[in-house]
């Protein structure tokens, strides 16, 4: 038994591992990088193993840095069974289709510009559209949470709920080879307690091995109470001074969330009733439809609400803006609008067109409520730049910016300690999905536990 780490080691993004057990070589997760430029071609390098010898890929869940590079593992020759939940198959579809949109666009762009520049240089997306229908059709088994699958002789995986996103989970394999029995336990993202919507994350089993991320693994996040009522004062302070309010936001389960606290919000009189609302993004527009075909997923509260007959993501005067010519009428719009769209770290999609009109305005203001990896333009803002550059134009940075971590769809530190000590007394504990601070103060907060922090590509044995 061997354990390799091709994604997600010694950064945040790209999650893959690769477990070699009984004659068969299964993936956990294949996904993109994201941030930087340079970190995002990465995805284009080789993966670090044969994509036609693997057998198996277990999705813990439908975020772009654990699914995006399932059609670029099929366009390179993987031939084996996607395993996940019912909802993590229908989300990680749209993603993956919103991602090979995003890369055919970038490749006519770039194409289009060594034209002007006299090159006959055709560049090439990462993956198309039909790349990824072709992955699709690797999707086998969909799995319901708590229920062991056999998933090849000498493996079993048991998929539960994680509560990061819809579908999400964490996936406990019981492994058998000639005499060595063994229970490896991979966290995928596990979710923040206390948020609207989906169940907190279920106390995971005891294993012998556990693969945890640690994306804030040295820090915890404000309470949601306060962070909601700081959302509600951001909104209601720039409706005060005339301006709009941009919220850059993840498509899956942000966006969502966000809209249940303001549906929450009307109905508590705690923000005006007829506050224009826009989703500006279709992805997140057909996520939310996705969303309402999953009530397994809710929690108890969530629940109650459909059974009522009530949309808890439906509020008076949302609009939703699927089209590009309604998104580019929003930035006619001066002062009291809400502005949703993606993406949450600013590095693609129609939020950097209405970052491009509203961040020079000190009426306006711009409302961070999910991570921002290193290099991104959200960093940027949050970490304090006077100006960024924004499709070629430097911009000033003068509108209120507010960053309210309480919305996290990561466990924080004792979140995530509290998860380990469930696990028992693992004989090893790998450490990834974390920037460099956060999973080397997270290794020190497990010890004495044997604790490793694998570098890309490194192999263990089991």
């Amino acid at each position: 038994m061997h354990i390799e780490f091709h994604g997600a080691a010694g950064g945040v993004t790209g999650s893959c591992h690769l477990l070699e057990v009984a004659g068969k070589r299964l993936l956990i997760d294949c996904g993109m990088y994201q941030g930087s430029r340079e970190l995002e071609e990465e995805n284009a390098e080789p993966f670090g193993f044969d994509p036609e010898s693997i057998d198996f890929v277990l999705l813990t869940h439908a975020h772009l840095d654990h699914c995006g590079r399932l059609p670029l593992l099929v366009k390179r020759g993987f031939r084996g069974e996607i395993i996940t939940t019912g909802a993590t198959r229908d989300l990680a579809k749209l993603v993956m289709m919103d991602a090979a949109h995003l890369a055919e666009e970038e490749a006519r762009r770039k194409t289009h510009k060594a034209r002007i520049a006299g090159t006959k240089e055709t560049v090439e997306p990462l993956y198309t559209m039909l790349d990824v229908f072709d992955a699709l059709d690797y999707f086998g088994r969909r799995v319901d949470y708590n229920k062991p699958t056999a998933i090849a002789k000498g493996i079993r995986a048991t998929f539960i709920d994680a509560g990061h996103i819809l579908g999400s989970a964490f996936v406990l394999l019981h492994l058998h080879e000639g005499e060595r029995r063994l229970k490896v336990l991979f966290s995928g993202d596990l979710g923040n307690k206390g948020r609207p919507i989906l169940r907190d994350p279920a106390h995971p089993p005891k294993a012998d091995v556990v693969v945890m991320e640690s994306t804030y693994g040295n820090r915890n996040h404000k309470p949601v109470p306060p962070s909601v009522a700081e959302l509600y004062e951001g909104i209601l302070d720039t409706l005060d001074r005339g301006g709009n309010v941009i919220i850059p936001t993840f498509a899956l389960e942000r966006a969502q969330e966000i809209l249940y606290f303001l549906r929450e919000g009307i109905e508590q009189r705690k923000i005006p009733r007829y506050l224009p609302v826009f989703l500006d993004s279709p992805m997140a527009i057909s996520a939310t439809e996705i969303f309402r075909r999953h009530p397994e997923c809710y929690d108890r509260e969530a629940c109650a609400i459909f059974r009522e007959g009530n949309d808890p993501f439906a509020l008076p005067e949302l609009h939703f803006t699927r089209e590009t010519a309604e998104s580019m009428r929003l930035n006619q719009i001066h002062a009291g609008a809400v502005i949703m769209a993606g993406s949450g770290m600013c590095t693609g999609g129609r939020v950097r067109h209405h970052l491009k009109h509203n961040l020079g305005r000190p009426e306006c203001s711009v409302i961070f409520v999910g991570y921002a990896a290193r290099g991104t333009l959200a960093r940027a803002i949050i970490d304090g730049a006077k100006a960024v550059r924004i499709f070629g134009k430097e911009i000033q940075v003068k509108a209120k910016i507010y960053t309210i971590g309480g919305f996290s769809a990561h466990a924080g530190q004792s979140e995530l300690l509290e998860w380990h000590r469930h696990t028992g007394r693992p004989e090893q504990t790998f450490l990834v999905h974390g920037e460099n601070d956060a999973i080397t103060t997270l290794a020190e907060m497990l010890q004495p536990a044997p604790v490793a922090i694998p570098k890309l590509h490194q192999r263990y044995p089991l």
